[in-house]
């Protein structure tokens, strides 16, 4: 079971510490993937962040903490997704939001690999179409990007729509999966 509760902590005016968190340190991680870097962030207990970055990490981004458990199991299932040997992330993740968003991260990952639902379909699936809006708000608001898959969920038209990262990752990873999968005619 995941838990999309508690998560990052945030200084009285709002501003992501980047160091504590309710459940201790919060260790981070800089990973070159073929969508870019990624930036890992994670406690003792949980994921908390997966961020993509264009350019590599600054050099006041301060050390790695590759050796924390967690950042280097993440590190590990990463590599695994990108070569094709990975479909479903198995770690602990933590993130902060409301019981509604937690909802809409929680059926984020219950969509297959390799497959799409649109917003309006996700909407039904949480049990109300009227908050198609409110569902894409929720996606674009997921902190943990890869590992649950907001990248699975696109227009009603069937077209590339909304994503944080950028659409040319959204593509890239959509039809990465479909080519493991064995599935790629060209999506889009």
């Amino acid at each position: 079971m995941r838990s999309f509760i508690s998560g990052d902590h945030y200084s009285p005016e709002g501003r992501y510490d980047g160091k504590t968190s309710p459940a201790g340190p919060v260790y981070r991680s800089w990973y070159s993937s073929p969508v870019g870097w990624l930036e890992i962030r994670a406690t003792q207990q949980a994921v908390t962040a997966l961020l993509f970055h264009n350019s590599p990490p600054p050099e006041q981004a301060g050390g790695s903490n590759d050796h924390a458990p967690l950042i280097k199991e993440c590190r590990q299932q990463l590599g695994a997704y990108f070569q094709g040997t990975l479909r479903a992330f198995s770690l602990p993740l933590q993130q902060e939001g409301s019981g509604f968003q937690q909802q809409v991260w929680e059926e984020l990952c219950h969509i297959p690999y390799a497959t799409t639902l649109s917003y309006l379909q996700l909407a039904r699936k949480i049990g109300d179409e009227k908050n198609v809006r409110a569902v894409g708000a929720a996606n674009g608001k997921n902190n943990i990007a890869i590992i649950v898959p907001c990248h699975r969920v696109i227009g009603s038209n069937g077209k590339l729509i909304g994503y944080g990262g950028g659409l040319w990752r959204k593509q890239w990873l959509l039809e990465h999966e479909q080519k493991v999968a064995g599935l790629l005619n060209t999506l889009f």
